[in-house]
């Protein structure tokens, strides 16, 4: 067996509003893209930022639970793995296309401009993973961003029954 490794983290901003679909199945599927800087010195030796955009796809409970609180502008971090689609078109050419299949996301703060209603009510901050192995989901109350002194080191773990949801 290969030892092979597929392993994503990135921290940007969302460039666009979440599209949330559901498959057939009934799972959530939400897309979105995000833009990372990387700063470079310029010629003149002043710093500029050249933005890399990267598509994203997060599927299942914690999709649609998160995706209320997305909106343009707002940082967010991820964690995934590369996946490549390939289809044919209409006209018979062969496509591809790759994704960032995101594992865990974290909400960082909001959009730049200051305008996200939803703050009030979740807080800057916030957490939410998806087993890699099982299906089992974590994610924080709601309500108010955890203080300090309330932190731990890894998400809870719950079994699907045990969300009221």
């Amino acid at each position: 067996m290969a030892n092979d490794l597929n392993s994503v983290i990135l921290v940007g901003r969302l460039t666009r509003d979440v599209e949330l679909k559901y498959a057939s199945t009934g799972t959530a599927m939400m897309r979105f893209s995000i833009a990372v800087n990387r700063s470079r010195r310029n010629q003149d030796g002043s710093w500029s930022d050249d933005p890399n955009y990267f598509d994203c796809m997060y599927a299942g409970r914690n999709a649609e639970s998160v995706s209320q609180y997305l909106e343009k502008g707002r940082q967010v971090a991820i964690q995934g793995e590369l996946r490549q689609s390939k289809w044919t078109d209409q006209e018979g050419q062969n496509r591809s296309r790759v994704e960032i299949f995101v594992n865990n996301l974290q909400l960082l703060s909001t959009p730049r401009d200051g305008s996200n209603a939803n703050s009030s009510s979740y807080g800057s901050s916030g957490s939410y993973s998806r087993g890699p192995q099982n299906n089992s989901y974590s994610r924080p109350e709601p309500q108010r961003a955890p203080q300090m002194n309330e932190l731990h080191d890894g998400p809870e773990d719950f079994q699907d029954d045990d969300i009221p949801f």
